[in-house]
Formats: C-alpha cells, sequence, structure tokens
C-alpha cells in the first residue's frame, strides 16, 4: 500500500487548490490526514464547517479513500469527519490487511478548541488498537507527535511532544506512526521498529510519501 500523508492546511484553500493538480500525478492508495483542517479565523462568511467541507470535497475528487482525525482547531469537525466516513479518532478502521487507528487534538500554549490530555489521547489508541489489533500491518494516527523526536522539535530546539504518545509506541509498537502539527518539525524519525513521519504543512508544498 502506498500511503499519501498531508497534513495543517490551516483554512489555505487557495494553495490546496493549486497543490492538489500536483498530487493527481502521484501514484498512492490513500490519504491519511493527521489534522487541522481549519485555523483561528476564516474568511468572512464562512463557517469552521463550511472550510472543512471544501477541503473534504477535494480530497474526495482523488477518489481515494481518505482517513483523518481533527486537529487542535477541529473540534467542531469531529461529529462531521464521522458523518463522512473518514475518520480514525477514537477508532479503528480496517483497510485491506492494514489496521488504522488514532485519537486528534494537541497541547498548545495558545487555548485552541481541542487540547485533550495525554490520558485521553491513550485511552482513545487504545480503544482505536483494540479495534484493529489482529491486522497484519499497523498505522497510528494523532495530530500530536510522540515526545523527544525529530518530529515534536521547536526551532529553539525544544521538545514539545507527547509523552504518553511516546510510551504508546514503544509498548504497542505500530508499523508507522503519523502526526503533525509542529510545522517546523517536518521529516522522519523512528522509535525501536516503528517509523515516525511528520509531513509538514501542505500549503508550503510538504507531503509524506509511505
Amino acid at each position: 500500500m502506498k500511503i499519501l500523508t498531508l497534513s495543517c492546511i490551516h483554512n489555505d484553500i487557495e494553495n490546496l487548490m493549486i497543490l492538489f493538480d500536483q498530487i493527481k500525478k502521484i501514484d498512492f492508495d490513500i490519504i491519511v490526514f493527521p489534522g487541522d483542517f481549519t485555523d483561528l479565523n476564516f474568511p468572512k462568511g464562512f463557517e469552521r464547517i463550511d472550510i472543512a467541507r471544501i477541503i473534504v470535497a477535494e480530497f474526495m475528487d482523488l477518489d481515494k479513500p481518505i482517513l483523518s482525525v481533527p486537529g487542535s482547531w477541529d473540534k467542531e469537525l469531529i461529529e462531521y469527519l464521522d458523518k463522512e466516513k473518514i475518520s480514525v479518532h477514537n477508532k479503528g478502521v480496517k483497510i485491506d490487511d492494514f489496521g488504522f487507528y488514532g485519537y486528534g487534538g494537541a497541547r498548545t500554549p495558545f487555548g485552541t478548541p481541542f487540547e485533550p490530555t495525554d490520558s485521553e489521547i491513550v485511552n482513545g489508541l487504545k480503544k482505536g488498537y483494540e479495534m484493529i489489533k489482529d491486522q497484519k500491518f499497523k498505522i497510528q494516527v494523532t495530530h500530536m507527535p510522540p515526545a523527544r523526536t525529530v518530529i515534536d522539535r521547536l526551532y529553539n530546539g525544544s521538545h514539545v511532544g507527547s509523552e504518553g504518545i511516546r510510551d504508546f509506541i514503544q509498548e504497542f509498537k505500530p508499523n508507522v506512526a503519523i502526526s503533525s502539527h509542529i510545522h517546523e518539525a517536518k521529516g522522519f524519525d523512528d522509535i525501536g521498529n516503528s517509523m515516525l513521519i511528520n509531513p509538514g504543512r501542505f500549503p508550503e508544498g510538504n507531503a509524506g510519501f509511505i
């Protein structure tokens, strides 16, 4: 399976449209989006749900399966993502030999709408993992990155990821753990045999391919 992972659109629909013309040229099987469809402010006359609907419609136009978790700005979208059957937040989804599970939201210094505790994230991951535990390959999707890795490091070198997510990866050993949230920390790392990826901010031309 070829997994394309994009993240952190933050309302930037204009660049999204341009970049999707390039995405259509790539051979892939599934899109994984680890959150932040929206942001603090959005265009006049639009609501958060309107932005999400436009973005999801563009994803669906690619005619590939889509799986997502909500970002720290996306709490209002949890029910919508479930309704569209593209959510792995607090659940697991099976596709062929692959099991995808996840939990959204992330801590910030800004008081964003969806900032779950480590305990909430870990409990949600356990619930999702239980639903796919018999699958041959396991893919974890969180908005918050695991702590003390390449993919949770700010420009000043500080690590701001989740210790709970790191501990979960060490215990349950998913094949891949996808996260985002820290735009400047795009890249790859590993915890044991689990590959970690932060695809970076998609409107800036960044994406991940697994």
